[in-house]
């Protein structure tokens, strides 16, 4: 069914649009485009569909314009009251920027159509009344919806449900996030059968993936797919790097030596984006911009932490095109259309092609037009990313990820959630489950063992009743054992498990008296970073530099100060895996000395004298040099594999080296490279073959060794915390309460130890190490890279470092190991070791000397 790509429209938009619709879009100068046509005819014949546009062809438009259509044809007084259409989106900002954009057409047209949001942030009496008397089209989140599908009226709460519209679908489906939205799209198919179900999207690699991912699956039969609708054309994006006359840095993540350039560029224009990839770049970006902005422009920063009223307010500002910048993170990637963004600046390099695509697009949102960006590189390995994200950029290259296996600890989470809906069949509810498509390969005894995980926490833990939540009656159906079960489920539901935050708030200070808690909320910062600090430490947070006052029922209290070096908050991840897209991309770059051209003198000139001094590996090759410095040995590997996968493969390395009696001290782990440094000779170790270096890459790392350094390290527990938050196993939330993140930890370290030691096959450490392989190891990738460079190893023994390896090397001290020689944190005087790197051409090359200010030395 439905195996038939669609790229035009059988019928006409006079066919499809009724009159007044015709009018509206002549009223403002528009004509339905083919693709919104095209959609309209696919709701004519009640199928599913996958629209691919490029942004501003019109996506959302495209996939409502079936909807209102219907709507308008049924007025209020002849259809039931209900649901029609659920529009679901990765973010919250994103429904409400939709729902604002509704109401353009909905008011044009003078339909009688209530649009509704809810997201976390809609009150609870908002989300109280849209349940006893719902909206006709409701946006919404994929946690709100697990929500209200685990109540006892979700039958009748979707009764009227005819459309369910996913937008922005690639970022949906790759996360576990995902994973629940396609268990709670199985449950929507069988309270409504006839659902049809559009995804919309501007990135997609693999189009077949997405096509499954929306349609309902049978065990054992073909692959059912959605039909395909995909907009050719579009202008292409307008995008150039930087150009910078200061010296590019060796390392870091700021981009201090580019901030005027910027400035200069948000001067130029209307309105300016400034993504960048992490919460704590932000801030600093944020900072930095308003210490050289002498012409006060109104600029603001959008991230995740801040208190949702702030992000609020920063978006009607950008709505009412009153901002000439924002420096913002991933919360703005999508398909948000804010005022009159005419240039989108990138600081970093941006990690993947697709990503770089949505950024991209935020730009000028309209499909006939050119986006304009600039990306600016933070560093030398970042140039190279760059150039390669721009070539991609412009040949329409894509590199979203391929569908993910559904996690076992989101589908217990699910059978508790339908429980708390209804008493289910296990026979019927696997079924169900294997009918969305990542889990249409879960066998039936795994899916009994979650159930079972659910009903008593497993074998190891259930002769402990805090773990039985569900349990079978006599009819075979399975119910939870008390309503308060029910009731801790909807209390922490999701998928989303981030550090422990505390909220950041402004003290109030009245006529000289005790610092009291009066002020507003500026955000949330992680626990463990608030819990380092003492009275009186500065901190950049919300754009301003605070003071710690002190931490007060679970409250950050803070004061505004001047201090010229505050700290930064440290946010737990936010750092985006290159792309396997990129990476290859940067290999062949760098094998490729004739498009060196393409890159600035001082980073062309960087790599010609890495290849006097040293080699540049092949494409498929992997280069591995090694050099004496001090009193230590060095080795510096180039996988260009991302820094998930070089953190793996450094901890293994540093086991084989120690039994190779080499005394590894420790290693650190870039996107592009990893070093290791060590008490004896490795270059004088290889040469003899012992241990050989093939040896010590060989593909068999990835067993015993694995394995071993795994049962010792943090970081399954890390990984089993995060599982057994979002199987319900551990609840976060109680009502009234809130567990501390150490407290989670605790409780959760606990059963991680008892589960290993008394059941190791239990379930959810299955799902720890699925989740572990893909997300904190990238065994997967690392396991391809080992297999690609296998016979395929140069070794070059050098006398001193060499310059491709200074960037690394400015990291060291950042991770140890255990081993037989203590850890010592080694401080590197910079320019001496860019002169000792670069040798002769230190002195001649401009701008090849140290670090910027702002750039840590090691």
């Amino acid at each position: 069914m439905g195996d038939r790509p669609y790229l035009l429209p059988v019928s006409t938009a006079a066919d499809l649009l009724p009159k007044p619709f015709m009018e509206w879009f002549a009223q403002r100068g528009w004509s339905p485009r083919p693709h919104q046509i095209a959609l309209l005819e696919k709701a004519e014949q009640g199928r599913s569909a996958l629209l691919i546009a490029p942004t501003g062809a019109g996506k959302t438009l495209a996939g409502f314009l079936p909807s209102l259509v219907d709507l308008a044809r049924r007025p209020k007084t002849t259809r039931r009251p209900g649901i029609n259409t659920l529009y679901i989106s990765p973010l919250k900002a994103l429904a409400v920027d939709i729902a604002r954009n509704l109401e353009t057409p909905v008011a044009g047209l003078r339909l009688d159509i209530s649009v509704e949001t809810r997201t976390g942030d809609t009150p609870a009496h908002k989300r109280q009344r849209q349940k006893l008397a719902p909206p006709d089209i409701l946006l919404t989140t994929p946690e709100q919806l697990a929500l209200l599908l685990s109540n006892p009226d979700a039958g009748r709460f979707f009764d009227t449900l005819e459309t369910v519209v996913l937008d922005e679908l690639h970022s949906l489906v790759t996360a576990k996030r995902g994973d629940l939205l396609s268990l709670g799209l199985a449950r929507l198919r069988q309270l409504r059968p006839g659902l049809r179900v559009v995804g919309l999207s501007a990135t997609v690699a693999e189009p077949d993936d997405l096509r499954r991912w929306l349609m309902p699956q049978s065990v054992g039969a073909p692959p059912n797919l959605a039909d395909l609708v995909i907009v050719k054309g579009g202008a292409k994006p307008d995008v150039t790097i930087l150009p910078t006359e200061n010296r590019i840095p060796w390392a870091g993540h700021s981009a201090v030596h580019s901030m005027d350039a910027i400035y200069e560029a948000i001067k130029a224009s209307r309105m300016v984006l400034v993504f960048v990839n992490t919460r704590s770049q932000a801030e600093r970006i944020f900072q930095e911009l308003w210490r050289i902005n002498e012409d006060a422009l109104p600029i603001a920063l959008h991230h995740g932490s801040l208190d949702v009223g702030q992000r609020r307010r920063v978006e009607a500002a950008m709505a009412a095109s009153s901002l000439r910048c924002v420096v913002c993170t991933s919360t703005l990637d999508l398909g948000i259309d804010w005022g009159d963004v005419d240039l989108v600046v990138n600081v970093g390099a941006p990690k993947g092609a697709s990503r770089l695509a949505q950024r991209i697009g935020r730009a000028n949102h309209r499909m006939d037009e050119p986006s304009r960006a600039v990306l600016v590189p933070a560093n030398r390995f970042e140039v190279m990313e760059c150039t390669v994200a721009l070539e991609a950029s412009l040949t329409g290259a894509q590199d979203t990820p391929r569908l993910r296996t559904g996690a076992l600890d989101v589908l217990a989470q699910h059978v508790l959630g339908m429980a708390c809906s209804a008493p289910f069949s296990a026979e019927a509810l696997f079924a169900e489950v294997t009918s969305a498509a990542p889990y249409a390969g879960l066998d039936r005894e795994s899916f009994d063992r979650v159930v079972d995980f659910v009903a008593t926490g497993g074998y190891a833990l259930k002769s402990y009743e805090r773990f039985a939540k569900i349990r079978a009656g006599k009819d075979g159906l399975w119910r939870i054992t008390h309503p308060a079960i029910a009731q801790q489920y909807r209390l922490n539901v999701g998928t989303i498990v981030e550090a422990p935050l505390m909220k950041v708030r402004l003290a109030s200070r009245k006529n000289g008296g005790p610092v009291g808690m009066g002020g507003r909320v500026l955000g949330e910062v992680e626990e463990y970073f608030a819990e380092q600090l003492a009275p009186g430490d500065t901190f950049l947070f919300a754009g301003l530099v605070v003071k710690l006052e002190g931490i007060r029922d679970n409250v950050v209290v803070v004061s505004r100060t001047h201090d010229e070096a505050p700290k930064v908050p440290s946010y737990n991840g936010g750092k985006f895996p290159l792309s396997t897209y990129l990476a290859d991309g940067v290999r062949r770059l760098l094998a490729d000395e004739s498009s060196w051209t393409r890159l600035p003198d001082q980073v062309s000139d960087w790599l010609r004298i890495q290849k006097e001094a040293s080699v540049l590996p092949g494409a498929n090759q992997l280069l591995v040099e090694t050099f004496p410095r001090g009193n230590r040995f060095y080795m510096v590997a180039y996988p260009f594999e991302g820094r998930l996968a070089h953190q793996t493969l450094g901890m293994l390395l540093t086991r084989r080296l120690e039994r190779a009696k080499l005394r590894p001290l420790g290693f650190v782990a870039s996107d592009y490279a990893l070093a290791i440094w060590s008490l004896g000779d490795m270059g004088a170790a290889f040469a003899r073959k012992k241990p050989a270096l093939g040896d010590l890459f060989a593909p068999d790392m990835l067993g015993d060794d694995l394995d071993a350094w795994l049962a010792e390290s943090y970081l399954l527990k890390r990984s089993f915390r995060a599982c057994a938050l979002i199987s319900g196993l551990i609840e976060r939330r109680h009502p009234g309460k809130e567990k501390s993140g150490r407290q989670v930890t605790i409780s959760t370290d606990l059963i991680y130890d008892v589960l290993r030691s008394h059941e190791p096959d239990h379930i959810l450490l299955r799902a720890t190490w699925a989740d572990a392989a893909t997300g904190l190891l990238d065994v997967a990738r690392l396991s391809d890279m080992l297999m690609r460079v296998e016979g395929s190893i140069l070794h070059q023994r050098l006398e001193h470092i060499s310059p491709l390896a200074v960037p690394v090397m400015l990291d060291i001290g950042k991770e140890s190991v255990a081993g037989s020689a203590a850890e010592e944190i080694i401080r590197e005087n910079v320019d001496d070791l860019v002169r000792e790197a670069m040798g002769d051409a230190f002195a001649d090359a401009s701008g090849m000397g140290g670090l910027p200010t702002g750039i840590p030395r090691p």
